[in-house]
């Protein structure tokens, strides 16, 4: 059979690693007439944990794999399989644009092929870019009200539509743990620093503060701890003692929607295996 008549899976596998894993994985494909495009494979020498990411042709029916792959692997395995569709991606914003911009660019110009159900945010300065490019917009004011109160009107309108990922496209809220716990491993964050350096607020006054020669940026998927979440992506940029603190911010905010884009990219390319607080990318 061809492969344009096959349709174009990934999988993803975690277990523990012993012998001939690569050859068991990749006969049953054979066996089950699926064409190898694309194969990766890591192992953790700590733990001794077997990682591997394959793109395949075939028309197996997922649950049938899963459970024909289950026969092969070890008992702990952790097993994911992908067709190829268009990931929908709500975007989070507040009032900084540069991240929630360059989202706005890329998918315009397919660079990020995925749907934008809409973007939401706690304040308004950012509607009428939002609606520039025909994107439902969402305000909820976060002012006189509880952040519980608050995140539950967001929650009921997350709940009206199907999506893949949240985007926190520089949201400035914290979100509390009970919201973070309905989405595991679905909320990618950009933080303004090169963690773990300079947690939390301020973090361009506290590398100023204290003479950096070097600024980054961090995506992560956000856990309920606070950006400590396993990283996606990190990227620096050289500075020195002629930087201000708002020439900081001017070259953090370049490198943060680099950072932001390349870690969206790797997580719908589905490059990303989690283990306990990191991550495995196969780039």
């Amino acid at each position: 059979m061809s492969e344009t008549n096959q349709s174009r899976q990934i999988l993803l596998i975690r277990c523990s690693d012993h012998t001939g894993l690569i050859h068991s994985i990749t006969g049953l494909l054979l066996e089950k007439n699926c064409n190898i495009v694309s194969n990766h494979e890591f192992v953790e020498p700590i733990d001794s944990i077997f990682f591997m990411r394959t793109e395949f042709f075939g028309n197996i029916a997922n649950e049938e794999l899963v459970r024909e792959l289950k026969k092969v692997l070890p008992a702990d395995s952790w097993i994911q399989i992908h067709k190829e569709k268009k990931p929908k991606v709500i975007l989070f914003a507040t009032k900084e644009s540069h991240c929630l911009g360059d989202i706005l660019l890329r998918y315009r110009f397919k660079e990020l092929d995925i749907e934008i159900p809409f973007v939401l945010s706690n304040h308004r300065e950012l509607e009428s870019l939002v609606k520039d490019f025909h994107i439902p917009f969402h305000y909820v004011g976060h002012e006189n009200i509880s952040r519980e109160e608050h995140e539950k009107q967001i929650l009921s309108i997350l709940e009206k539509h199907s999506f893949d990922y949240i985007v926190l496209a520089k949201y400035m809220r914290i979100l509390s743990q009970e919201f973070v716990s309905h989405f595991p491993e679905k909320i990618i964050n950009i933080h303004h620093s090169f963690l773990p350096a300079f947690i939390g607020a301020n973090p361009y006054k506290q590398a100023y503060d204290r003479g950096v020669k070097l600024i980054g940026a961090t995506a992560h998927f956000v856990t309920e701890s606070l950006d400590e979440g396993p990283i996606l992506a990190q990227d620096v940029v050289a500075v020195d003692h002629s930087f201000t603190k708002e020439k900081l911010m001017l070259n953090g905010r370049d490198i943060e929607k680099i950072v932001l884009a390349r870690a969206l990219r790797y997580v719908l390319e589905n490059k990303v295996i989690v283990w306990k607080n990191k991550t495995v990318v196969f780039r």
